[in-house]
């Protein structure tokens, strides 16, 4: 039985759903209030009833207090009379003396058997049920000189009980036109609610039907479903330019994957149709095909690794101790490679502190990075290296070459995957396009990142950020 429940509820669409329990909260919430405000009035109502039968007590018992003498005398008739101006509608008013004995009643449509005459020693008031009739009795002990007795007031509850039937009939017709304005705003609420969720379905479905470049219309306010769709726009922009990434990543590979098969296959059939037996033929071929081997065999590699830089685990590997010695002993290096080269370093700020980076992954940025101002340095072979921690904790290595620089067009491209500035793609000059955006996911997966400035004829400077630590920690 609960399973079926469960399984009915499971299939009702979630604007019913809403609906049904905003409805049922609205009603709930409605018919609190009104039970909690009969209530109230219901004691209000009492209470006052109450304090009037106690107002009209200490009358009565002050005009006795005044005239103890009409009781000495027993001239009760001008008592009668004086009960008989002071008493209300569906009220009894009776005297009894020590021993029970009524000395006078007065009523008005209340007959005297409904209650029972009683002495008592302090002033009460008590609910009584008599045939069906309900009635509220207050006594009051009367004490005089050489007189002891009780007054009681009885006062029937009739149009109070009326009162309540009205009430309850009135709060009935609340409750009817409660429920139907708990629906009619359960289902406000729930459309309210569900029209951004209404606008993300249909977002979807356009994405599905038309592409990627579908958005969900911007909202109107700043709530949590206005956020969400911000939010959802944003990951689309992401996917869209993940996916166009994906695509030109995919067409970039396949054409630098073509190129040296193509040239393979071409010295390959060569020698097949006639170079065989012409050694300068097959000398020329076979060292065409290794050296188009060999930038194939790079090529994958890079791949790769901006795959291991993109992907790849963040295994635990150390920190940079002595950047500055680091960057010394990479100079060293390419000093060796690269001879005619004057490369200008100004690190000494970088000692004393170490970066939150592993050896191995700062020596592959900077080798890219250098290897790139080398290449394009032309006849301006100086490059300039240097260091400097800023307030915030971040250190800056900075590489700077004054050779053929980027036009600016390009600038916000270079860091893309198979990305050159060279249109013709000249392979004399060697690289994929791979080496920035490696060295850029790199520096991003140690909370880092790399800022490139350029002028065209006058050079390039690339910042390598990175996070700095006290040397030690």
């Amino acid at each position: 039985m609960l399973k079926g429940i469960q399984y009915a509820h499971a299939r009702i669409p979630i604007k019913w759903k809403l609906t049904l329990w905003a409805a049922v909260l609205l009603f709930f919430f409605f018919a609190a209030y009104n039970v909690t405000q009969y209530m109230l009035m219901s004691r209000w109502i009492v209470n006052q009833e109450k304090m009037d039968m106690e107002q009209e007590m200490r009358e009565i018992l002050d005009y006795f207090l005044e005239n103890e003498r009409l009781l000495e005398e027993n001239e009760l008739f001008q008592v009668r009379n004086y009960l008989y101006r002071v008493n209300k509608s569906n009220q009894l008013i009776r005297l009894f003396d020590g021993e029970n004995r009524r000395l006078l009643i007065v009523s008005n449509d209340i007959p005297e058997s409904w209650t029972d005459g009683l002495n008592v020693p302090t002033t009460g008031v008590t609910a009584l049920s008599q045939g069906g009739h309900s009635l509220m009795v207050l006594r009051s002990p009367l004490h005089m000189a050489g007189f002891k007795g009780t007054i009681e007031i009885a006062r029937s509850r009739e149009e109070y009980r009326q009162l309540q039937v009205r009430l309850i009939h009135v709060m009935v017709a609340f409750a009817a036109s409660a429920a139907v304005l708990s629906i009619l705003g359960g289902q406000a609420l729930a459309r309210q609610l569900l029209r951004p969720l209404q606008a993300l379905t249909a977002t979807i479905k356009n994405i599905r039907q038309r592409g990627l470049q579908e958005r969900m219309p911007p909202g109107s306010n700043t709530d949590e479903l206005s956020t969400l769709g911000s939010l959802f726009n944003s990951m689309m922009d992401e996917v869209e330019r993940a996916f166009q990434q994906q695509s030109q990543f995919v067409q970039d590979a396949a054409h630098e994957l073509w190129t040296p098969v193509t040239i393979i296959e071409g010295h390959l059939a060569l020698l097949d149709r006639w170079g065989k037996e012409n050694p300068a033929v097959l000398e020329e071929s076979l060292q065409a095909s290794l050296q188009e081997l060999l930038r194939l065999k790079g090529l994958v590699q890079e791949l790769l690794a901006l795959m291991n830089a993109e992907c790849g685990e963040l295994e635990e590997m150390g920190r940079v101790a002595d950047p500055a010695g680091m960057i010394r002993q990479i100079i060293r290096n390419m000093l060796l490679l690269y001879p005619a080269f004057r490369f200008q370093m100004r690190v000494e700020e970088l000692s004393g502190i170490s970066l939150d980076i592993s050896v191995q992954h700062l020596e592959q940025i900077l080798l890219i990075i250098l290897d790139n101002a080398v290449k394009y340095s032309e006849d301006a072979r100086i490059v300039e290296i240097s260091g400097v921690v800023n307030a915030s904790g971040e250190a800056h290595i900075r590489i700077r070459d004054y050779g053929t620089g980027i036009p600016a067009e390009d600038l916000p491209y270079v860091m893309d995957r198979f990305f050159r500035v060279d249109k013709v793609r000249r392979r004399g000059q060697g690289g994929n396009g791979l080496g920035l955006s490696i060295a850029k996911r790199l520096a991003e997966r140690h909370n880092g990142s790399i800022a490139i400035s350029s002028k065209e004829g006058e050079g390039t400077a690339v910042t390598i950020i990175l996070p700095a630590l006290a040397s030690g920690k």
